[in-house]
C-alpha cells in the first residue's frame, strides 16, 4: 500500500466514522472531504469540484422539482384517495395497493418525498379502518425503498452507478433497465410483508386519538349545519339569472345567506366566493345557509325557480380544497362588539361568511346573523382559505382559534394535476426515446411545470434537497482518488481473492453483501460512490460485461431495510409507526437476504456476465 492510498483511506475512514456518529451532518462531511482531498496531492481542486458539473447532479435536482410539482398539484393526494376507495375493508388488498402505488410513484420522484406524502394518507387510512399505524408504516417504507429499483431516475445511487459507467466510456443504463429487477422484488416484498407484519405490534397509540385535530365534519355536527345548509341550482327560468347578489339581497328577502357558488367552466367546476357584485348565471349551484328560524326552503325554491340538490355533511370535506372553515373569537377591543353579524358586514370586511355562533359552549341553531356580538363570542366562518389565512395577520378584531385538520391537505396549486401529469409523461417519453439526454428531458419537464404554473421558482428552489446533492458532490472525489492511488484495484483484487474458485454467483453475492452492509453505516448514495468503481474494476479483471456488476451494486444500495438509520425513509416512519430499532432488524434482515438471492439469480440471467 503506497502512502497516498493510506492517506486517502484514512480520510475515507474518518468520513465513515463521522457518518456513523452523524456529527457533523452528512453534507458538511462531504464539503470537508471535498476541501481536504486536494491537499493530499492525489487529485487537483478542479477534479475535486468536478461533481458540480456532473449531469446526474443536475438531473437529481430537477427530479426533486418535478416531485414537488406532483405534490403541489394533488397528483399524489389523488392517488391516496383512490387507494382508500379501491382497498375497501380488505387489509390484504390495502397493503398490496399501498405498496404498489408508493413504488410506482417513487419510480419517478424522491422516495423520501413519497413517504412524506403517504404518511398522513396511511394514518388516515389506519384511523378509518381501525388498523394500527404500525401495520402500514413498514410496508410504506419498504415499498419506497424498492421504488429505487424500478427506474434509472428513482434514486441517487442508480444515477451514481450510471455516471460511473459513462465515465468509463460505457453506454449508461436506459430508463427502464432496472424495472425487470424491481417488479419481481416488489412482488416479493408485498408477499413477505403480508406475513411479516404480524411480527409488528398491532396496538395503536391511544393517546393519538384523544389529541386528534377537529375536522370539518366535527363542526358540521357541533353547529348543526346539516339542518341549515342546502344546495340549490339556478334554473334558466329563475328570476335570479343575470342579477347580482347585491341586487336580490336574499338575506333580507328570504332569510337565506349564500355561502358559495359552484360554476361550470369547461370540464371543471369553480367554487366562487359570494360578493355583492357577483352576477348569477343559469345552472349555477348555490350553497346556502338558512338562518331565519321559520324559513321554509322548499317554498323559497318554488318561488325563485330553484332546484334542490342533495347535500350531506361530507360535502364540506369533499370541497375542502376550495371551501375552508375557521373558528374565531371576538377580541376584547373589537369594533364588532355590540353589532349584529349583518351590521358588522363580515362579507365586505373579511370576505368570509358567518355560519355559526356560540355564546360560551352553546351553539345557536338559527338567528345567528341577527344576534348581537359580545366579547369572547366564538364564530364559525366559511370561505376561501386565502381569506382565512389573512385572519392570522390581524388579531385586533378577531382572534383565530382553530383550523380543521383538512387545512394541512389543501393544495397550493389546485386544478393543475393533469398538467403536472403531462409534464411527467413528457419527461419519461423523452428519456425512453433517447431523443435528448436524461438531464435535458428533466429540465424540459421542469420548465413546462413552471410555464403551466404547476410550480413557482421559490417552491422549486425549496424542494431541492441540497444536503443530498452536496453529499454526493463531496464524496465523488473519493472515487477519483481511490482509482488514482490503486485503492479500487486493491479492493477488487481482495474481493476476487476472497471468492476465488467460488464462481460468479458467489462473487455477485459478496459484492451485494458488502454494499448492503456498508449502507448500514453510511448513506446508500455514498456507498454507491465507493462501490461502483470496485464493481467495474472486478468486471475489467474478469474481462466481463460491466453491467451486471454495476446493477448488483445499485440494487444492493437500495436494499436498506435492516435498520432505521439505513435510510431517511426508515427514519421517517419510525415515529408514526411506533417502531423500535429491533422491528427493522426483525423484518429487514430476512427481506434483505431474500432480495439478495433474487438479485444474484436474476442479474446474470438478464444481464449476462459474458455476452455473446
Amino acid at each position: 500500500m503506497n502512502p497516498e492510498l493510506a492517506i486517502v483511506l484514512g480520510l475515507l475512514a474518518a468520513a465513515i466514522a463521522m457518518f456513523a456518529m452523524n456529527k457533523p451532518r452528512m453534507d458538511a462531511v462531504g464539503l470537508i472531504m471535498l476541501t481536504i482531498l486536494p491537499f493530499t496531492g492525489v487529485i487537483t481542486m478542479s477534479e475535486s469540484l468536478a461533481g458540480f458539473s456532473d449531469p446526474n447532479i443536475v438531473l437529481l435536482g430537477a427530479l426533486f422539482v418535478i416531485g414537488e410539482g406532483l405534490v403541489r398539484t394533488g397528483v399524489a393526494q389523488r392517488l391516496g384517495d383512490w387507494l382508500m376507495q379501491a382497498a375497501g375493508t380488505s387489509e390484504t388488498r390495502l397493503i398490496a395497493l399501498l405498496m404498489t402505488v408508493v413504488a410506482t410513484l417513487g419510480a419517478f420522484m424522491s422516495s423520501t418525498g413519497v413517504v412524506a406524502i403517504f404518511i398522513p394518507v396511511a394514518l388516515r387510512v389506519a384511523q378509518s379502518t381501525g388498523m394500527a399505524p404500525s401495520q402500514l408504516m413498514m410496508p410504506l417504507s419498504v415499498a419506497a425503498l424498492i421504488s429505487g429499483m424500478m427506474t434509472l431516475v428513482a434514486t441517487a445511487p442508480n444515477l451514481v452507478v450510471n455516471s460511473e459507467l459513462v465515465r468509463h466510456g460505457k453506454a449508461g443504463f436506459s430508463f427502464f433497465s432496472f424495472t425487470p429487477f424491481g417488479v419481481p422484488i416488489l412482488v416479493l416484498g408485498i408477499v413477505y410483508l403480508l406475513f411479516a407484519r404480524r411480527w409488528l405490534a398491532a396496538t395503536s397509540d391511544r393517546d393519538a386519538g384523544s389529541s386528534r385535530r377537529v375536522s370539518l365534519l366535527d363542526w358540521v355536527e357541533k353547529y348543526q349545519l346539516a339542518e341549515r345548509e342546502f344546495r340549490v341550482r339556478v334554473t334558466p327560468q329563475s328570476p335570479l339569472v343575470g342579477k347580482t347578489l347585491g341586487e336580490i339581497d336574499l338575506r333580507e328577502d328570504s332569510g337565506i345567506n349564500v355561502v358559495a357558488i359552484e360554476r361550470q367552466r369547461g370540464f371543471s367546476i369553480d367554487v366562487l366566493a359570494p360578493r355583492a357584485r357577483t352576477a348569477l348565471q343559469a345552472e349555477d349551484v348555490l350553497l346556502v345557509d338558512v338562518f331565519a328560524p321559520r324559513m321554509d326552503i322548499h317554498k323559497a325554491c318554488l318561488r325563485l325557480a330553484l332546484d334542490e340538490l342533495p347535500l350531506t355533511g361530507a360535502y364540506f370535506s369533499d370541497r375542502s380544497q376550495e371551501i375552508g372553515m375557521a373558528e374565531v373569537m371576538v377580541a376584547a377591543d373589537s369594533s364588532l362588539v355590540g353589532k349584529t353579524v349583518i351590521e358588522a358586514g363580515f362579507r365586505t370586511r373579511f370576505r368570509l361568511t358567518v355560519v355559526g355562533l356560540r355564546h360560551g359552549q352553546i351553539a345557536m341553531v338559527a338567528g345567528h346573523l341577527t344576534e348581537v356580538l359580545r366579547v369572547g363570542d366564538t364564530l364559525l366562518l366559511i370561505g376561501p382559505w386565502k381569506e382565512i389565512g389573512r385572519l392570522q395577520s390581524d388579531r385586533s378584531e378577531l382572534v383565530l382559534l382553530n383550523l380543521p385538520a383538512e387545512r394541512s391537505e389543501v393544495l397550493p396549486v389546485p386544478g393543475k394535476a393533469l398538467q403536472a401529469l403531462v409534464c411527467l409523461l413528457v419527461m419519461v417519453g423523452l428519456m425512453v426515446s433517447g431523443i435528448v439526454p436524461n438531464v435535458q428531458a428533466a429540465l424540459i419537464a421542469c420548465l413546462l411545470m413552471g410555464a403551466l404554473r404547476c410550480i413557482d421558482l421559490d417552491s422549486a428552489y425549496r424542494s431541492i434537497h441540497w444536503k443530498s446533492l452536496i453529499l454526493i458532490v463531496g464524496m465523488l472525489p473519493f472515487s477519483i482518488a481511490l482509482q488514482k492511488t490503486g485503492g479500487v484495484e486493491l479492493a477488487a483484487d481482495g474481493l476476487m481473492a476472497m471468492t476465488s474458485g467460488a464462481g460468479t454467483y458467489a462473487l455477485l453475492a459478496s459484492l451485494f453483501a458488502i454494499t448492503a452492509l456498508l449502507g448500514l453505516f453510511i448513506s446508500n448514495t455514498a456507498t454507491a460512490v465507493l462501490m461502483a468503481p470496485v464493481a467495474l474494476a472486478i468486471a475489467g479483471d474478469l474481462h466481463a460485461s460491466p453491467y451486471p456488476f454495476a446493477m448488483i451494486v445499485a440494487l444492493a444500495a437500495s436494499t436498506a431495510f435492516m435498520t432505521p438509520i439505513s435510510s431517511p425513509v426508515n427514519a421517517l416512519v419510525m415515529g408514526p409507526g411506533n417502531y423500535k430499532f429491533g422491528d427493522f432488524v426483525r423484518v429487514g434482515v430476512p427481506l434483505s437476504l431474500m432480495v439478495m438471492i433474487v438479485c444474484v439469480l436474476l442479474v446474470p440471467w438478464l444481464l449476462p456476465i459474458h455476452p455473446s
